[in-house]
């Protein structure tokens, strides 16, 4: 793969995520940075998520709704509440623990997980 390009636009991208723990949708990400860049493109937002995700710098998450994307690329969980929609980490002491006991059941090369767990977050439960 030849060397990527800088890009004032995917730093913006990236650096908006690495602020955030709230994983913001594409649209989030594009309202923000068209205030840096006014001229950028959703289109172009959604290609630099694309590559940032393919290129381990971010990560997506899938839900029930559009996607969602996040900085923060060390191991984490994420928690899905059903009824706000709010998207939360959850840091588990140990979440090699679940790579260990894959690689136990599994004859492949364990490489990593992705957890979501979904239900009623605390301030919905009220």
């Amino acid at each position: 793969m030849p060397a990527l390009k800088y890009s004032r636009q995917r730093e913006s991208i990236k650096r908006f995520l690495m602020s955030r723990f709230d994983h913001p949708t594409a649209d989030t990400i594009y309202l923000h940075v068209r205030q840096e860049f006014p001229n950028i493109s959703l289109g172009t937002v959604y290609r630099n998520l694309a590559l940032l995700t393919e290129l381990g710098e971010i990560i997506k998450i899938t839900t029930d709704g559009p996607d969602r994307f996040d900085g923060h690329t060390e191991p984490h969980s994420h928690f899905f509440c059903r009824k706000c929609h709010s998207l939360l980490d959850i840091h588990l002491e140990d979440e090699a623990a679940i790579d260990r006991q894959a690689q136990e059941a599994f004859p492949g090369i364990i490489e990593g997980h992705s957890v979501q767990y979904f239900g009623i977050c605390s301030k919905c439960a009220k």
